[in-house]
């Protein structure tokens, strides 16, 4: 099998949504009138963003995942995708169970794959996502304002005790199954994204940690903001070890769930918006006028962390 046997039989499939998908030297779209187009890249490296160990179908899956999470940030519609493939060598079985799960999630978010790359190299994945808004309702992060309430999804820190688990760094600890799930299969909260428009007013996804990424959002809207820690979400089964995990919970990055900003009226719509999106909410804490980001025990007293979350050159 060569490169173009490999393309028509595992990575060619119908885009009905595209004017011209796989097989040109470039791919016709057409965004629907009155949008706003959404662009976002994500590359996942063997041995920086996932072991080389990992199943292959899992990996797909994630390939598209994380960058799914980008448009859920936004609350933009996903429609197009391209993926650029660099394998050490053409192994057929690994390709093929790759492509179920990048493909299986594709559809599953009505996402056409209308072009990429292959080549021989070190395992490296790479994805370009297209989305839509309507014309000037999009999520950003330069939107919140002070005395907003800050929520998130989901539940925090699974993937990152996962992925401590698997570096021997939990000795003695038996992490539920879901851990790894979520380290390997994230769910992006799309549903939920599109649901917040008019409603949120900042966003973004958590994908290197909770901490640090909610500071994006306090830079770009020039405003500080209080967490109250024993608020974070979490899996019950790692709420006895919640001190222990607290750098997990806070500051572990691979949630890919969305934390945001709402204005405390509008806390009813939020919740209903995650009812009808069927995913659970928290409020963790509200903007501030006072610059930085200050995390607070029960007691009230603030706590430092070590590092506020993954730094991709350390």
């Amino acid at each position: 099998m060569n490169e173009f046997d490999l393309i028509r039989r595992y990575f060619t499939h119908s885009t009905p949504a595209a004017v011209l998908g796989v097989g040109d030297d470039a791919a016709i779209l057409r965004p629907t009138a009155g949008h706003d187009l959404h662009v976002s890249a994500d590359m996942l490296v063997s041995g920086r963003h996932f072991f080389a160990d990992v199943e292959p179908e899992a990996l797909g899956h994630k390939a598209l995942a994380v960058n799914l999470s980008d448009m859920a940030a936004m609350g933009a519609t996903p429609r197009w995708a391209l993926l650029t493939l660099a394998l050490p060598q053409l192994d057929e079985a690994w390709v093929a169970a790759f492509a179920r799960g990048f493909f299986g999630l594709a559809a599953a978010h009505g996402v056409g794959v209308v072009g990429g790359d292959t080549t021989r190299g070190p395992l490296t994945l790479s994805v370009t996502i297209m989305g839509e808004t309507p014309q000037g309702q999009a999520l950003r992060r330069d939107s919140a304002r002070s005395g907003d309430d800050i929520w998130v999804s989901g539940q925090l820190g699974l993937a990152a005790a996962a992925l401590r688990s698997r570096l021997g760094q939990l000795p003695g600890i038996a992490l539920p199954a879901d851990c790894l799930r979520q380290l390997e299969r994230p769910q992006p909260r799309v549903a939920l994204g599109q649901q917040l428009l008019g409603i949120a007013h900042a966003a973004l996804d958590v994908s290197d940690g909770f901490a640090a990424d909610l500071s994006h959002i306090l830079q770009r809207s020039h405003c500080g903001a209080e967490i109250w820690l024993d608020a974070l979400p979490t899996h019950p089964a790692l709420q006895p070890l919640r001190a222990q995990l607290l750098p997990c919970i806070a500051a572990g990055g691979d949630d890919y769930e969305l934390c945001f900003t709402a204005p405390p009226e509008r806390a009813a719509a939020v919740l209903a918006a995650a009812a009808v999106a069927g995913v659970a909410v928290s409020k963790v804490g509200r903007i501030s006028t006072v610059p930085g980001l200050r995390l607070l025990a029960g007691d009230g007293s603030e706590v430092q962390l070590e590092r506020l979350g993954y730094d991709h050159f350390a």
